[in-house]
């Protein structure tokens, strides 16, 4: 019988690696902040969904799909909700219903598994109003002018635990609102009043709304008692969310320990710089499915970086999860239906790397590993085996091959997986069509050891503006500017430029234009060339074609 490998967890409350002891193996509890749902989630906001379903499916497979037990909230309440309802003029119930079926479609799309609950902050109304009086009760909290505030110095002692902060150091370098009826400008909001055209319910302190961090604690001590397991989220959430929900449940409950273990995943960049919409990196997931990405890719690239790194998403390592997946896929695929149907558990060293502290890039290594032994082996029950090993493997992570786009894909374009190409395009399907054409002829050359004619393919496609990258699986190709040799079209400039002959000077300039050359300085083209552009299809296409010719003159 193969033993499980212990599972250790980093603790932000303690800032060390554990092994994860839960309070009850019958019952692995989980609690995860989720979204405010007043538009679609962006990037950022579905790593920590993709981050906390890898935990999920590992303590499933650890402990049993029906002992682990999975919240996360939807918070369809908020000032953002209704400044949203204000501008369109919609219904906010139509809003936050609308945006939570696109949250649940988008995070469906990138492989994760619905939680077991998922409550809605309005839903559980009552249960706040409760532990609020609980809180007033037991000199935790106060009512002023309408609202009822946390005392922080009611708790000095242990607020700022988890964010490492001390309750003077908060003080001191506070952004927060310092309302005239705060006792400690660190104090905050449990309960709000609502005017007539927000939303809003009758409570002891008059009509109003609770504030954003007491639903998180009356929601999770309802499903999950006063005392659970993990709770998780992105650090942004650390403080104040997090060390706020602390204070309450603690207070509110002081027989309980609240949550165990504390878990977040680092923030998300694009391209190395934060996201934003004033830099134009803003996206989210619904435009990347929209642009044809699929889900599963997404998925792969956040599994790339350890979860308590940032991470930096970009079009690179979009295409080289795609390829990996494709190369994965391929072998899979070769499985019969019986095979597939047979129960197999994971590989050992995959699970043993999601045990230590969810190192999802060491589980995908130990992918490599299998599909690489599997492409090696020569006898045909042994590699049956290894193909088995890696669909179970890929699963826990997450993919399921025989469900996926790229799958469907291979299916309708069946290589062997030596020869499988991405799908990726210059965005003219004739132009593409010509380069895959291209990229045979080339990898035919290769393969006759006509190595000067595979060469030829290559610089043409450069000169053309087409980069060509060799992979495990073929080659892929992009349109980039920067492949573009421009030493040929400066030339041709300068000589047009000194040969005093205006037309034949416009003609190099647009050839270079087309081409994506720009130069800065018309007057004094004694000067590097500026890029500005990728080339155009047009030239592109020319190019391309001209290529094509020649490859097809040589029977080929």
């Amino acid at each position: 019988m193969t033993t499980e490998p212990v599972l250790k967890l980093h603790n932000t409350k303690t800032r060390k690696k554990e092994i994860f002891s839960p309070i009850d193996p019958n019952n692995v509890r989980m609690y995860v902040c989720g979204p405010t749902v007043y538009d679609r989630a962006h990037l950022g906001n579905a790593r920590p969904v993709v981050v906390f379903d890898v935990l999920y499916r590992l303590l499933r497979h650890l402990y049993g799909s029906d002992h682990v037990t999975y919240a996360r909230n939807f918070t369809d309440v908020d000032d953002k909700i209704n400044a949203r309802a204000a501008e369109s003029g919609r219904e906010i119930g139509e809003i936050t219903a609308e945006t939570t079926q696109w949250f649940l479609d988008d995070m469906g799309a990138l492989g994760a598994l619905q939680p077991n609950h998922m409550p809605r902050a309005t839903q559980y109304i009552p249960q706040m109003i409760k532990m609020i009086e609980d809180l007033i009760a037991k000199g935790h909290a106060y009512a002023a002018e309408g609202h009822v505030l946390f005392a922080v110095d009611s708790w000095r002692e242990g607020y700022g635990r988890l964010s490492g902060r001390s309750v003077d150091d908060m003080i001191a370098g506070a952004r927060v609102e310092v309302a005239p009826y705060k006792k400690n400008p660190m104090d905050f909001v449990l309960w709000k009043p609502s005017s007539e055209d927000l939303p809003g319910w009758d409570s002891p302190w008059g009509r109003g709304r609770p504030g954003w961090h007491i639903e998180c604690s009356a929601m999770s001590y309802e499903l999950l008692g006063d005392t659970f397991d993990i709770h998780g989220g992105g650090n942004d959430l650390m403080f104040p969310h997090h060390e706020n929900e602390i204070a309450q449940s603690c207070c509110a409950h002081p027989e309980g320990e609240f949550a165990r273990y504390w878990l977040h995943n680092e923030m998300l960049q694009v391209e190395g710089k934060k996201m934003s919409k004033s830099l134009g990196n803003f996206f989210t997931v619904h435009d990347l499915l929209e642009q044809g990405v699929p889900g599963e890719v997404i998925r792969f690239v956040f599994l790339s970086t350890h979860y308590r790194k940032p991470m930096d998403w970009t079009e690179k390592k979009a295409r080289q999860a795609t390829k990996e997946l494709i190369g994965f896929y391929n072998l899979v695929r070769k499985l019969t239906q019986d095979e597939r149907a047979l129960s197999v558990s994971p590989s050992g060293a995959v699970v043993e790397a999601l045990a230590d502290d969810l190192n999802t890039p060491l589980a995908l290594h130990r992918l490599r590993e299998i599909a690489k032994a599997a492409r090696k082996e020569q006898e045909s029950r042994i590699r049956t085996e290894l193909l088995q090993l890696l669909l179970a493997s890929l699963e826990i992570l997450g993919f399921q091959p025989f469900e996926s786009e790229l799958m469907t894909h291979l299916d309708e374009n069946p290589l062997e997986g030596a020869s499988a190409k991405p799908r990726l395009s210059v965005g003219a399907p004739d132009v593409d069509d010509m380069i895959l054409t291209l990229l045979d002829a080339r990898s035919a050359a290769k393969s006759s050891k006509n190595f000067e004619l595979a060469d030829l393919i290559r610089d043409q496609l450069s000169s053309a503006g087409v980069r060509v990258t060799d992979n495990a699986f073929g080659a892929d190709f992009s349109l980039e500017k920067d492949e573009l040799d421009a030493s040929a079209y400066f030339r041709e400039v300068r000589e047009a430029f000194a040969s005093n002959e205006t037309e034949r000077l416009e003609k190099a300039l647009a050839l270079a234009e087309s081409a994506g050359v720009h130069f800065s300085n018309r007057t004094n083209l004694d000067v590097a060339p500026a890029w500005r552009s990728k080339p155009d299809l047009v030239f592109v296409r020319q190019k391309i074609r001209e290529l094509w010719l020649k490859v097809r003159e040589r029977g080929l």
